[in-house]
């Protein structure tokens, strides 16, 4: 099934992304009818095959021109309405710029010490909290050595990490600014600055790592891993299409604004695991919250990675399932249910 609009206003129809996955079906069918039209001449097979695939490769021809159709029609007819769609109202100013960070960890010994000591060094954190995700090695005990308030998050998986990492930032009344990592040491607490001086244009900042200068060239980001992102986040783009310009889908690291995370938490679905992130930035489109992208830069790994980095084929899978998600619906993608602790959130 299609995803219906988030509003239910017709004019918000994504159908630019319909149009493109009706042209990158008929384009694989096209290539499939071509590869098989290379089988037939090459066992010589009988002259039924050939005008069988000609008729296969003519229909594989109706769904491009229907997507393409489709994708003019959001360009030249839809896209005026949705850039002119209510949103929420600007963000105010930046009175101050004081951070609370909060970092997603797993069997992350090696890595966490020096990641909390690099946030806590910069002056505008005012504290780091690391989560723990049923950490078997001392996670725990080396974050709270190094200065961080550390917890641990019994429900397993990347979505309840992050779920509870926000849910304990925003016990703290102070926290105006939250800034999600991870601590592995893939990203540094430099970036900070960078981050805040887009907040007063946006609720959400989402960090991207597809910025060729600024990627070490040894990070487990590979060559697939990357045009995989982009790509996913054209999807994104396509499905919120007006809201933004969108290219990295996969990255943890982000600022927010308090009260806009709030109401985010209301609508994110924490069984979603490692598709989570691209299901969070869904999810901030969706409620009208203001979202643009900030260059980070990107560093090799201290420790194992075990999300989607692992490889390119854990990769892909991850990728589908964000696709997926985007696509048809992020209940196809969830995983076992969860304690969510939203009263957590209602006590903040």
């Amino acid at each position: 099934m299609f995803p219906h609009s988030d509003n239910g206003r017709w004019e918000e129809l994504p159908l630019a992304l319909w149009g493109a996955l009706l042209v990158t079906a008929g384009l694989a069918g096209d290539a499939a009818v071509s590869i098989l039209g290379l089988v037939r001449f090459a066992l010589s097979l009988p002259e039924e095959w050939r005008q069988l695939l000609i008729l296969a490769g003519w229909y594989c021809g109706i769904p491009i021109v229907c997507g393409l159709l489709l994708i003019l029609t959001d360009l030249f007819c839809l896209l005026p309405g949705k850039r002119q769609t209510a949103r929420r109202q600007a963000p105010g100013p930046v009175t101050a710029d004081a951070v609370t960070v909060v970092l997603t960890a797993y069997n992350d010994e090696e890595s966490i010490g020096a990641s909390v000591r690099d946030f806590l060094s910069q002056p505008q954190v005012q504290r780091v909290i690391v989560v723990s995700n049923n950490s078997k090695d001392r996670t725990l005990e080396v974050a709270q050595a190094a200065g961080a308030i550390a917890v641990n998050e019994s429900n397993p998986g990347y979505g309840p990490c992050v779920y509870r990492c926000f849910l304990e930032a925003l016990r703290y009344p102070d926290a105006q600014f939250i800034l999600l990592c991870e601590g592995d040491m893939t990203f540094r607490a430099a970036d900070i600055p960078k981050f805040l001086s887009y907040i007063p244009h946006a609720d959400v900042v989402n960090g991207t790592r597809i910025v060729e200068q600024l990627r070490d060239p040894s990070t487990q980001l590979t060559t697939f891993v990357f045009y995989g992102n982009f790509f996913v986040g054209k999807l994104l783009e396509l499905r919120h299409l007006g809201r933004g310009t969108f290219t990295d889908v996969g990255t943890t690291y982000k600022l927010l604004r308090r009260d806009s995370l709030k109401r985010i938490l209301e609508v994110v679905n924490p069984r979603v695991n490692l598709e989570f992130n691209a299901h969070f930035l869904d999810r901030v489109l969706a409620s009208g919250e203001r979202m643009v992208e900030c260059p980070v830069t990107f560093h090799p790994r201290v420790g194992q990675s075990k999300g989607a980095g692992v490889n390119n084929l854990r990769a892909l899978k991850v990728g589908l399932g964000m696709i997926i998600g985007l696509c048809f619906g992020w209940s196809l993608v969830q995983g076992p249910a969860v304690t969510a602790r939203r009263e957590l959130l209602k006590q903040s």
